[in-house]
């Protein structure tokens, strides 16, 4: 056996502590070389071929595929997010009218393909005005958020609540027909006067006037909203009198 200068040192054979450390490494990377074995089998590279520098660039080809795989993940959570505000109504925690149609048209289509029928409800709050020349603006817009929580508390997960604009909103009661729907709508306005609001030091008793409108196979969007709305116009009608709509 060949000595080196250095007495009690081998150069033909590693010593135990450096065997272990080899070992170690071999452990804590096994993870990396497994599939860097994974790579090479998809690339066809014979084992002759993969020499340390062949082995340090396709190390560093993976990282670098993890990096982007990673931007793309978090650059579709910031997608999700810009998605989430577009679509939600500036002042109240619910869809806004783009979101709604969209939801709309979805739910038209699902009834169209399985024949479930679906029924739209359009509300529109009374006396708003008279709650903003009172109270002011700010009181006119926790009105709103009362009638919104409200509104989301009393109808299933899959039914859908968004604001149409203004005191107007629209709810989705999702496989109801018109029966169901006008039950659920009526038990809706119900809840609505039952609950009043607190406005200065005294409780505000809330009222709205409604339409529906079920589906129907070939129903756009905006048709039912139209016929939705003309439908609570003849409720409103009928509560106040024509000469007092609005």
């Amino acid at each position: 056996m060949k000595v080196s200068s250095t007495p009690g040192i081998s150069r033909t054979a590693p010593t135990r502590a450096t065997k272990k450390a080899s070992e170690t490494d071999t452990v804590s990377n096994a993870p990396s070389v497994r599939r860097i074995d994974d790579t090479v089998q998809i690339l066809g590279i014979p084992p002759e071929e993969m020499t340390d520098r062949v082995h340090s660039a396709i190390l560093s080809l993976m990282q670098e595929v993890e990096s982007l795989r990673g931007e793309l993940d978090r650059t579709k959570s910031r997608m999700r997010e810009i998605e989430d505000v577009a679509d939600t109504d500036a002042l109240l925690p619910i869809p806004n009218r783009r979101a709604f149609v969209r939801e709309l048209n979805r739910m038209i289509s699902f009834a169209e393909r399985y024949g479930t029928p679906s029924t739209l409800m359009f509300i529109d709050l009374n006396d708003m005005k008279n709650i903003n020349d009172e109270f002011g603006h700010e009181a006119g817009d926790k009105a709103l958020f009362h009638v919104a929580k409200l509104l989301v508390d009393n109808v299933r997960t899959t039914d859908v609540v968004g604001r149409l604009g203004g005191d107007e909103f629209g709810v989705i009661l999702a496989q109801a027909d018109e029966r169901i729907g006008k039950e659920k709508s009526q038990s809706i306005a119900d809840i609505i006067e039952q609950h009043p609001i607190l406005l200065g030091d005294k409780p505000y008793k809330m009222s709205l006037a409604f339409g529906i409108y079920t589906f129907r196979s070939g129903d756009k969007p905006d048709d039912a909203l139209d016929k939705a709305d003309k439908a609570m116009y003849e409720n409103k009608r009928d509560i106040k009198g024509e000469e007092n709509i609005r």
